[in-house]
């Protein structure tokens, strides 16, 4: 191995390692030479657990080429045997892991972040990696301790058919009655487009495609769907063709955002409301998931679904291992991470949750409008992110809890802090793929809405005086 990157002569930058998975910018956080550190670390931990082969997949972004060529280098030093399925969508990645019946994989993606950023997701025999499971092996590898092995080898296959026909396979697909709707798809320069699209038209619909070739500039907007300012055009298209939904989609196509027929914007607790009649129908007695910036009212929906409603923690990850571990038929979070595990696979996947929503929605005579104006709703912010620099994050939220508890009103601990009152509740936690502090809030009406949104100002304003709030 004479004349390969020396680990110890690479300094990682530790920031990088996320709660969910690695991120960072390109190059001052993460470079070709992290990256093939990181692969021989990935390698070290999957080797570790029994496990010597590997799927890996890259999204649009200009870095992704170079880093995923590092990674696959980093990750063959160890002897790993690597199947690399080329420039796809989330998703399908995880879905080769299971297609391949390899288990194991790495995206090299920076998800919904900016185009500077990119990163690592990572799933060993069937779990996610979290970012801080790989610290503690780095610091083993770049002090020479890695296996010393013959490099291993890496194939190409392309994967992307075999997941389009999968999804044509199930009952759900071949037992439908179709009444073609008009469908636009904003995939905002990322991954989802081109499948979504073929997805659609073959599904019978007639599809208007918005920024669904793959740009790595997102020169439209952002790819993050969880941001009203990045659903305005599809908003505008939306209600300019009179189209019946709209579906948008963030960099990596695991995050979905939703437009129905009168141009309003369905949050991703509402789409699991509707999800979670039409899955819980099947599976009487089905737990469902969601996340602490989720609508009271999706429990109350679930619950009369006949389901069993769980609160938990955000992050795709996190949320992930909590299906498996409870055996959960759906699960979602207001990021627009949706996962189904009924005739599906049970991670998170924006394009089959698009499919599935089409599928109730093709089968109605009514509008969208009409068909979502069903669920309950209150008044509700989307998520509200406040700057915050890195390293300030932990202070904060430790600060904060006493300023927010003084009311006496119920505080939910589960992930960050969620303070309810008998006709509102809001949240305050902190990002943990961005230098964001985030906050939601919702109530019965504008005096509640107003009166926990003042409590919260007045809470942040006491630790936090110069922060740019976002409401």
């Amino acid at each position: 191995m004479t004349g390969l990157l020396d680990p110890a002569t690479v300094s990682v930058d530790t920031s990088v390692f996320r709660a969910y998975d690695i991120r960072g910018i390109v190059p001052e956080g993460l470079n070709v030479e992290t990256v093939e550190v990181l692969g021989m670390t990935i390698a070290t931990l999957a080797q570790a657990r029994g496990q010597d082969s590997i799927v890996v997949g890259r999204d649009g972004r200009h870095s992704s080429p170079q880093l995923v060529t590092a990674l696959i280098r980093g990750l063959s030093r160890v002897g790993m045997e690597i199947t690399d399925v080329g420039m796809v969508p989330t998703p399908v990645l995880y879905f080769a892991t299971h297609h391949l019946e390899i288990g194991n994989g790495v995206m090299v993606t920076g998800s919904h972040n900016d185009p500077e950023y990119n990163g690592l997701k990572i799933v060993l025999a069937g779990i996610s990696v979290l970012g801080h499971e790989l610290q503690d092996v780095l610091v083993q590898v770049q002090a020479g301790d890695y296996p010393r092995v013959a490099m291993g080898r890496c194939r190409q296959q392309d994967v992307r058919s075999a997941y389009v026909q999968r999804i044509q396979q199930q009952p759900s697909w071949a037992q439908r009655k179709t009444r073609q709707k008009s469908v636009v798809v904003d995939a905002g320069g990322g991954m989802a487009g081109p499948i979504f699209v073929r997805l659609m038209e073959d599904l019978g619909h007639r599809v208007l495609p918005m920024n669904c070739e793959v740009d790595g500039d997102f020169s439209a907007h952002i790819a993050d769907p969880s941001q009203p300012e990045n659903m305005t055009d599809l908003v505008a298209a939306v209600c300019t063709r009179q189209a019946d939904i709209g579906f948008a989609f963030d960099g990596d196509g695991d995050r979905l955002g939703v437009v129905d027929s009168s141009g309003k914007i369905i949050w991703p607790d509402r789409q699991l409301m509707l999800l979670s009649r039409d899955i819980l129908a099947r599976h009487p007695g089905g737990r469902v998931i969601y996340d602490v910036k989720c609508s009271r009212h999706l429990q109350e929906v679930i619950e009369a679904a006949g389901g069993q409603a769980i609160m938990y923690r955000t992050g795709h990850s996190l949320i992930k291992q909590k299906m498996i571990d409870s055996g959960a038929v759906l699960a979602g979070e207001m990021s627009g991470h949706i996962f189904i595990k009924d005739h599906w696979y049970g991670f998170d996947d924006a394009l089959y949750a698009g499919v599935r929503l089409m599928q109730i929605i093709e089968s109605i005579t009514d509008s969208t409008e009409t068909l979502f104006a069903t669920l309950p709703e209150s008044l509700a912010t989307p998520e509200l992110r406040m700057p915050l620099p890195e390293g300030q994050h932990e202070d904060f939220m430790r600060a904060i809890g006493p300023q927010l508890a003084r009311t006496g009103t119920r505080v939910i601990t589960i992930d960050g802090l969620r303070v309810e009152t008998e006709n509102a509740w809001g949240l305050v936690r902190r990002s943990h793929t961005s230098p964001f502090i985030v906050l939601r809030f919702e109530a019965d009406d504008d005096a509640a809405l107003q009166a926990i949104q003042a409590h919260f100002r007045s809470a942040v304003t006491a630790v936090a005086p110069r922060a740019e709030l976002p409401f």
